[in-house]
């Protein structure tokens, strides 16, 4: 994405040894991936002199490349680095230290491909700590912070989740002693956890305080510096805004939540950062992602297992099953309805996100079908329920949610 200079080249030889890693956002991820390499290799050396810090940054540039690419390699590495840190420490703190990055490497995990074991395996990383530093201390707890907002979300209601969005300021109080790439996570948590339970409840005043924290985000993002962050907090923003707008029926906020999109599309490619900008896309009203948007989507998010790989398969059958609806394109439905059939009987189960993804897709094809054939589409009910419960099980309630809004459809035909 960025093309260094000579002298540009110096300031990032410097900022390769800073402590503050927000640099990262501004190589894209290939790069992120030579540096990991690099550092790691550099850590397995004899004449290595800190070998634990040089594992513990190794496993959190993998861990940043996993993040961005979905790569379950990367995570592996992140994780086989975070082992060797563990084993060169020298201090209680260092112990602590190497204990809160494999919680948060396991907390990636989740985010990456579900599975709510993840989560209890991370928690029992930073069970019994003991950390003499301050600030090893804020960065437990910050990270025990954010753990206790994903099962806040799972648990989905609206007490949990303020409890979860308090542990939250309670540890951006600590924001001095905490990397600023952490303190940027932490607000984004934050701000995600008040719109969900603002929007539900229709408080006001949790709305006002994620519009805060995305405000101030935003605002403190330079897109010439931290664009993924940036991006990140405008994809939010646009979201509420659209949640909004759906509620109140109010066109103006719709489009003022197309703008925040669109410009959170304009701060990176694809190909620096290949998640956060499938993130982007899926934000978008489902009208607002042309097929060939979504097929670019489907490539960059092959990983098995991913989160955002069913979401956008899910995504892409449901653009098609549209498209062939308009079109009044029986056969077309026929061809979609028989290739996902083919991979729900070569997939039984193996990969649980991408069946329930394809159970979505082929009830939507079954509603579409009915509706220009004037027929009763078949088990469609059944077979929306148990996708439902398969994503709720692995931890994805936004696959969830988008099974949950097939059934008016379903009802209606």
């Amino acid at each position: 994405m960025f093309e260094f200079g000579r002298d540009l080249r110096k300031l990032f030889e410097k900022a390769r040894e800073s402590e503050d890693l927000g640099w990262l956002e501004l190589i894209g991820a290939n790069l992120v991936a030579s540096e990991a390499r690099r550092e790691s290799i550099d850590a397995g050396r004899v004449s290595c002199a800190r070998p634990f810090d040089a594992w513990m940054r190794a496993s959190v540039l993998w861990r940043e490349h996993a993040r961005r690419t979905g790569s379950l390699e990367s995570i592996d590495h992140a994780s086989a680095c975070a082992s060797d840190a563990a084993r060169h420490t020298t201090t209680q703190d260092q112990t602590a230290a190497a204990a809160i990055e494999s919680c948060a490497i396991h907390l990636l995990r989740f985010d990456l491909f579900g599975g709510p074991a993840s989560l209890d395996v991370a928690l029992s990383d930073l069970q019994g700590l003991s950390a003499e530093r301050s600030a090893t201390r804020a960065l437990a707890a910050a990270v025990h912070a954010r753990l206790t907002a994903r099962r806040a979300t799972l648990a989905g209601d609206a007490a949990t989740l303020l409890d979860a969005a308090a542990l939250l300021d309670s540890a951006l109080h600590e924001a001095s002693s905490l990397p600023p790439v952490l303190v940027d996570d932490l607000r984004l948590d934050r701000a995600a956890l008040a719109l969900e339970a603002g929007v539900n409840r229709r408080d006001a005043r949790l709305l006002d305080q994620a519009g805060r924290d995305l405000r101030e985000l935003v605002e403190n993002a330079s897109p010439d510096y931290r664009p993924m962050t940036r991006a990140r907090a405008l994809t939010l923003a646009g979201a509420g805004m659209a949640a909004l707008a759906a509620l109140a029926g109010d066109d103006a906020a719709l489009a003022q939540g197309r703008e925040l999109f669109e410009a959170a599309a304009e701060q990176f490619t694809s190909d620096h950062s290949p998640l956060d900008w499938i993130a982007v896309q899926l934000a978008r009203p489902d009208q607002d992602t042309p097929l060939l948007t979504l097929a670019e989507a489907e490539s960059l998010s092959a990983e098995p297992g991913l989160v955002l790989g069913a979401l956008v398969r899910e995504r892409r059958m449901s653009a098609e099953a549209s498209l062939a609806e308009t079109m009044g394109d029986v056969q077309a439905m026929a061809g979609l309805e028989a290739n996902i059939r083919r991979r729900l009987e070569s997939r039984l189960k193996v990969q649980p996100l991408a069946w329930a993804a394809d159970q979505i897709g082929m009830a939507q094809v079954a509603c579409a079908r009915a509706r220009l054939t004037g027929t009763t589409p078949k088990s469609v009910g059944m077979i929306l329920h148990e996708a439902i419960e398969t994503a709720r099980e692995m931890g994805a309630p936004s696959l969830a949610r988008r099974a949950e809004r097939v059934l008016p459809a379903l009802a209606a035909v």
